[in-house]
């Protein structure tokens, strides 16, 4: 019996050994594989980096370029050609000989006229318009730099320009 006993035991002690080391390593379950789920978002993403790839290859010089015939961003003056004249005809003068042309008049308008009494007689406002302002001009005032009012009368202003004396007449219509 003492054989019977001792595989018994044995058996018994090699099946707790067993369960004992079981139990002391771990052996973490395997998770099953998922199919991976793109959103669309990150499927867009995908395809457009694909598309900045395939711009930025083509984008790339294959060729270098040559050597262009113009370059726009140079200025280069066409060689001058000699003027042809005809036979007799006398010379025009250059551009920096000719004289400047009359300064065009600014634009004025008599809006109206207002009068006040005064121990004199009666003092005039003259209501003149012209480069977008509206002057409220008496005798003797400034209209631009350019005026000076020299007489109110009841339908007319006479300007008289500080530059070279002329006098200018402004009309109610």
């Amino acid at each position: 019996m003492d054989l019977k006993r001792t595989t018994i035991v044995v058996a018994v002690g090699a099946a707790l050994i067993a369960w004992l080391a079981g139990a002391a390593t771990s052996n973490p379950p395997m998770p099953l594989a998922t199919a991976v789920h793109q959103s669309s978002i990150d499927t867009r993403g995908a395809e457009l980096a694909s598309e900045i790839a395939r711009l930025h290859e083509r984008l790339a010089p294959t060729v270098t370029p040559r050597s262009p015939a113009r370059n726009l961003f140079a200025f280069r003056a066409a060689a001058a050609r000699p003027a042809v004249m005809p036979v007799g005809a006398a010379p025009r003068p250059a551009l920096t000989e000719l004289k400047p042309a009359a300064a065009a008049l600014p634009a004025l308008k008599l809006s109206g006229i207002a009068e006040d009494p005064g121990a004199d007689g009666p003092v005039r406002i003259a209501f003149i318009s012209g480069e977008g302002q509206l002057f409220m001009v008496k005798e003797g005032e400034t209209v631009t730099s350019r005026y000076r009012v020299a007489k109110i009368s009841a339908d007319v202003v006479e300007l008289t320009d500080v530059i070279d004396n002329s006098a200018r007449r402004l009309a109610l219509r």
